[in-house]
């Protein structure tokens, strides 16, 4: 079909130009931003009073690449805590006469219940390592207040942890070091936490605010993470106060923060240090810092010093000693005791979160809670108060009431637009996957989903401007032409302005701290309108000049805009990879329809406050017809990608199982696999013929006829197994683990049970791990009259039933120790009590590595051995 282009058309078609060139040039400055290439790492040889990151990676090269792995239950483990404190040591030797540091080495101990990734859990632990480093003035107390930076430095299954968290423990020796050689002299005691237990589930930490000696004396922490190689170093939480952000925008050099992070956090799988910190254990005002670009990376075994974003490491580094500064510096810094006792503080902690955000990392905008609850009101009582105003100025030509009418009729309009932006790429995503074989296609090229979805996004906000002369606005038929177009200006831009007021308030009532964004469009707006209304003076509402002062003073607001769309847009693609596997039919599609949708969103308030403007320029049919087309050219090119690469992994995991009888029987041997992304086992096989062919699998397996591993096989791993679905076991052989190991964990009474006279009784047992060598951890799954138990301060969890199953109560335990785990359960009747035991261990036979080793270098695999065994008591 041939386009036909009227003069409006070209002109139309200019401006379009026009603004693919202002955001390309937006975009690009927001890639070199968010990849830290504004950011200088100082060499080696770099003056020792300054952080050098090429000095901390040296750190990341021993930890992550000399040292073999740093998982619970490794030998790397204990070598990394050899190694970190002969590095403090070093520090220590250092110090000057006007410091004092003090090192200890402590072994923790400990159970407790808690909710992870929305599942009640136990866990048990001992024999976990901490090394804390403590370095004051000479001068000072015990009890002074402090401030604890935190880190991990035991790095999950199969990975080599240069992000997580050899960065963060590399970071904080670097500033342990520069503040001895600095000659600064901390104020107030500073704190290093090198926890080696996190990954585990937070235990380290756990066991260091339940039993240290120091850990009254903390007033402020901060908690140093990793969910990626680099990028941004962005304060994802802070609390329980406002006093923590305020601290962090005073004298963060390269700020990076969002309040918005805290309301997206809790949906994203995982946690940090920071609820022990300043929720569960110890209600410590802090901050939650944590590296989030390179995800693609994030526990796998790519997450190498290779990996790491330059400039990254250098950017953390300098704002991690410049807030250390501040903090110890702070009159608000207090023990735990004062800080209880003091009511001034205690009413401090009732302002509620702040708002506060950086401006693409060049200075960081805060004000409290206080000041948001007014600010944000401002856009929607200017937006109420508007039609009494234009009364007012043109008493002849409407009533304020048909002027509000119009108004909202605006609104409407807008609202249907940002509404099209998100539902027609989403409408797109779901006929892509009706028509091809594998979803995510954009995993691995981003730009493809830019491709695919911002054209039709387009199309969305501009269908209702190209509509909107059938929709007449309640104005006198008197009413010359050139008012009529005034009318309609007003009515669109109040309307848009309004939606974005009202969602302001929105978020302000929710209690939510993303507000800022859309209060910076309507405040950015209202600019770009004054600006606007006083160019069709000199050059008329039908002027591109017009329309360009109306977009000059919202330049800086669009800008941020796109960094902080840029952001999200490219973090929830490296995540999309991990989020799980949702069950068919329709879990196939999510992953594509909310990058769809995300996109949509993005684009609405990237470019929706141009539209009631621009939209004369833009919404044409010529010009949707062409956007379109660019969606389907978008659709038909990304069927030619595939979804991932080597440096965008697929994430596979890889469980050789046992099920055994005894201590020395294994009664069934099977391989078990499973994903955590939409693209099924069934693709996999089909793009590693190797492993297929390995696994005698035939071109025409599906999940009908295929075996598969239920959600009990994957026990060990509880709760992340969550996360599975449609996993599939294949046979194997035992020989090899009889030949490795003597004895298999298993679980035995060792003293008489204990009957009650109220009809309960108690059953003491004793769980052997047998011989083997790396246990990670073992998880219990107890089904049955269940009252009480030896763990947890005597508490049960709340009760997790899976697949329709009994109401189970699980409990993990670890630490590597000779002795066995003894422990006792309280039935409240005569009723079995069944008990399920995973143990999971690191060591592999030849047979599994060598299927491991199959695998296309696009596959990222964590693999281990589970030992399952079930007992009824």
């Amino acid at each position: 079909m041939a386009l036909r282009f009227t003069s409006g058309d070209a002109s139309g078609f200019k401006f379009l130009l026009f603004l693919v060139v202002i955001y390309g040039l937006i975009a690009l400055l927001v890639h070199s931003i968010l990849h830290m290439r504004f950011i200088t790492p100082l060499e080696i040889d770099a003056p020792l009073d300054r952080f050098s990151e090429a000095r901390a990676v040296q750190h990341v090269r021993v930890l992550a690449q000399d040292i073999s792995s740093r998982q619970e239950g490794s030998p790397g483990l204990r070598e990394a805590a050899r190694y970190i404190t002969a590095q403090l040591e070093m520090v220590k030797e250092r110090a000057g006469s006007n410091l004092r540091v003090e090192i200890e080495e402590t072994v923790v101990n400990g159970t407790f219940n808690m909710m992870f990734l929305g599942y009640s859990i136990s866990l048990g632990y001992r024999n976990h390592t901490n090394i804390v480093m403590r370095i004051s003035s000479v001068d000072s107390q015990d009890s002074d207040p402090s401030v604890l930076l935190n880190g991990h430095f035991d790095s999950p299954l199969g990975s080599p942890g240069a992000g997580d968290c050899g960065s963060c423990v590399a970071s904080m020796l670097e500033i342990a070091r520069l503040i001895v050689d600095s000659g600064w002299v901390p104020p107030q005691p500073v704190i290093f936490l090198f926890n080696g237990a996190e990954e585990l589930f937070l235990l380290g930490s756990h066991g260091f605010m339940k039993t240290h000696k120091w850990r009254d004396t903390i007033g402020a922490f901060i908690n140093v993470e990793a969910s990626g190689t680099g990028g941004p170093d962005l304060v994802c939480q802070s609390g329980p106060s406002s006093w923590p952000s305020e601290v962090y925008a005073q004298s963060a050099i390269y700020p990076m923060a969002h309040s918005a992070a805290q309301d997206v956090f809790p949906v994203v799988p995982g946690d940090t240090d920071f609820r022990i910190f300043s929720e569960d254990y110890g209600d410590i005002p802090g901050l939650d810092i944590i590296f989030l670009l390179g995800g693609y990376f994030y526990h796998t075994s790519f997450d190498t010093v290779e990996r790491l974003l330059p400039g990254s490491i250098q950017a953390r580094g300098e704002n991690l000693f410049s807030i250390l500064k501040a903090f110890t510096n702070s009159s608000k810094l207090q023990n735990t005791l004062k800080r209880q006792s003091n009511e001034s503080t205690a009413k401090q902690y009732e302002g509620g979160r702040a708002v506060f955000f950086d401006f693409i990392t060049w200075f960081m905008i805060y004000y409290s809670r206080k000041v948001a609850m007014v600010l944000h009101r401002i856009p929607i009582a200017i937006f109420l108060a508007m039609p009494f105003f234009s009364q007012k100025q043109n008493p002849e030509l409407l009533p304020w009431f048909a002027t509000f009418s119009n108004f909202v009729k605006g609104m409407l309009f807008h609202a249907s637009g940002v509404c099209l932006a998100i539902v027609i790429p989403v409408i797109f995503s779901i006929l892509r996957l009706l028509f091809t074989s594998r979803a995510m296609n954009w995993f691995a090229h981003p730009y493809l989903a830019y491709l695919m979805f911002i054209p039709c996004s387009l199309v969305g906000l501009l269908i209702p401007r190209f509509f909107w002369s059938s929709f007449p606005l309640s104005q006198d038929a008197s009413v010359v032409k050139s008012l009529k177009e005034a009318l309609s200006d007003e009515a669109r831009f109040w309307g848009a302005f309004g939606l974005y007021a009202t969602a302001t308030v929105a978020y302000l009532y929710a209690g939510l701290s993303g507000g800022f964004l859309t209060f910076s469009l309507s405040a950015s707006m209202l600019l770009g309108w004054i600006s606007y209304c006083f160019s069709v003076k000199f050059f008329g509402r039908q002027s591109l000049r017009s329309t360009l002062f109306y977009m000059l003073p919202m330049l800086p607001c669009l800008a941020y805009s796109v960094y902080f769309g840029g952001f999200l847009v490219q973090f929830l693609v490296e995540k999309l990879g991990m989020m799980g596997a949702l069950p068919p039919p329709y879990g196939y599609f999510v992953p594509d329809i909310v990058m769809a949708a995300v996109i949509g969103v993005v684009t609405g308030w990237s470019v929706g406050p141009l539209i009631p403007i621009c939209g004369h320029w833009l919404a044409r049919s010529s010009i949707l017809q062409v956007l379109l087309h660019l969606s389907v050219l978008g659709l038909a090119l990304s069927s030619q990608f595939f979804p991932y690469s080597t440096a965008a992994p697929k994430r596979v995991v890889f469980q050789h199982t046992f099920l055994t009888a005894d201590a020395n029987q294994v009664v069934e041997s099977s391989y078990d696999f499973s994903v955590v992304d939409s693209n099924s086992l069934l693709f996999l096989f089909k793009h590693a013929p190797e492993v297929a062919k390995e696994l005698h699998i035939s071109s025409e397996l599906s999940f009908e006829t295929a075996k598969l591993s239920h959600r009990e096989n994957w026990m060990g791993l509880f709760p992340v197994s969550c996360l599975f679905s449609r996993s599939l076991k294949f046979p194997a052989r035992s020989d090899g683990i009889l030949k490795q190991y003597g004895q298999f964990p298993h679980l035995s009474s060792y003293k008489p049970h204990t009957v009650f006279s109220e009809g309960s009784r108690r059953i003491y047992l004793e769980l052997s791990l047998g011989s083997l060598e790396e246990v990670w951890v073992a998880v219990l799954n107890i089904t049955g009259p269940l009252s009480s138990w030896s763990f947890a301060d005597n508490t049960l969890p709340a009760t997790e039933t899976a697949d329709g199953g009994p109401p189970s109560y699980i409990c993990r335990l670890s630490g590597a120790s000779p002795e066995n785990w003894s422990f006792w359960l309280e039935a409240s009747s005569s009723e079995d009590l069944r008990v399920e035991v995973a143990v999971v261990d690191q060591y592999m036979v030849d047979e599994a590595n060598k299927l491991r080793g199959l695998f296309p270098e696009w596959v990222d695999v964590v693999a281990y051995s589970s030992f399952l065994s079930s007992y009824i008591f």
